[in-house]
């Protein structure tokens, strides 16, 4: 099943969409979302570019990565900063294993393990170049990254062997996402989709549209496949349905952000627009729902896709600082 719709960052040409799928099944009515924003006041303000944001898997404690460099853990409930771990280098991406324990990927090549509790960190390895994405699979107890040196890599942080190399690509990852033992990454204008017991070659490969590059990719928590969303402002839904399946529909909202400021959320069922939140100043960092999908939390800055662009206009005019909403 595909499903397409028109962002309102389709006119702009270097626009970064951010996808988040809700965690039930639950079919969002207007009045789920009908709640007031509110954003969360730092002591030391976030002062570059915010990469990722992530729920923890039980908590509404947020883990955000960011380009000053930093990683942080918030307590939404108690509107507490929790922890503020520098790094050497600009983090790019990051994750949780479990409520204590957080991974970072970062512009220098290396993957760090945090323990949120204490506050130590220690570096479990490098990519030879920039690494953009790290998940953790619960199932095969692996650190998973990805990197611009065009390698999968896992890392078996249990084990008396820390480095597995999964895939070596052709191309630069730019988006990554894991559900289950499935690990979906955007390479280009594909989708590939590896399973993690037996990676030595790709299970599925969509072709999501000639020549637009895929900016973003999410899989969908309770359904076989996921959510993609390209630079040009288009995102679509594919969902893989047995073929013993007869009347099997897609319930849950997902929301999505781009570089112009705007989040809008969406029925997946009637593939309409639920309803559009009041633009930010800044770009769409990154999105995501808490473990009820009950919060949904959005990260407005400027993002590393148009680094290069920024770094000549910041000279003459600094952008609004970064910003973490919570709706």
């Amino acid at each position: 099943s595909r499903f397409r719709v028109s962002h309102q960052s389709a006119i702009v040409k270097l626009g970064k969409i951010s996808l988040a799928y809700t965690p039930s099944r639950i079919e969002l009515s207007l009045d789920a979302f009908a709640m007031n924003g509110s954003c969360l006041e730092f002591k030391n303000p976030i002062q570059d570019a915010i990469s990722r944001v992530r729920f923890a898997p039980q908590s509404n404690n947020l883990l955000i990565s960011s380009w000053d460099p930093c990683l942080r853990l918030y307590d939404v409930d108690c509107s507490q900063l929790r922890l503020e771990a520098p790094s050497e280098a600009a983090l790019l991406d990051c994750c949780f294993q479990e409520e204590s324990v957080a991974f970072s990927a970062a512009s220098d090549g290396s993957i760090t393990r945090y323990d949120l509790h204490s506050g130590i960190s220690n570096k479990i390895g490098n990519h030879d170049d920039i690494a953009t994405c790290v998940e953790y699979s619960t199932e095969t107890r692996q650190v998973i990254t990805a990197g611009f040196d065009k390698k999968i890599i896992a890392w078996d942080i249990f084990g008396a062997k820390p480095l597995v190399y999964l895939r070596n690509l052709d191309a630069e990852v730019e988006s990554m996402s894991l559900s289950g033992y499935e690990l979906i990454i955007a390479v280009g204008s594909s989708v590939d989709i590896y399973d993690l017991r037996n990676s030595d070659k790709c299970v599925q490969s969509n072709k999501f549209c000639m020549d637009v590059p895929i900016r973003c990719v999410s899989s969908i928590p309770y359904l076989k496949g996921y959510a993609v969303g390209s630079v040009d402002g288009r995102v679509k839904l594919e969902i893989s349905y047995p073929s013993s399946s007869n009347n099997i529909g897609i319930s849950g909202a997902f929301v999505t952000g781009d570089n112009v400021g705007y989040v809008t959320a969406w029925d997946a069922k009637s593939r309409r627009r639920l309803f559009e939140l009041p633009d930010c100043a800044n770009s769409i960092a990154s999105l995501t729902y808490n473990n009820e999908g009950q919060i949904l939390a959005v990260a407005s800055s400027h993002t590393y896709q148009e680094a290069t662009e920024m770094l000549v206009v910041l000279r003459f005019l600094l952008p609004p600082p970064s910003r973490v909403y919570m709706i």
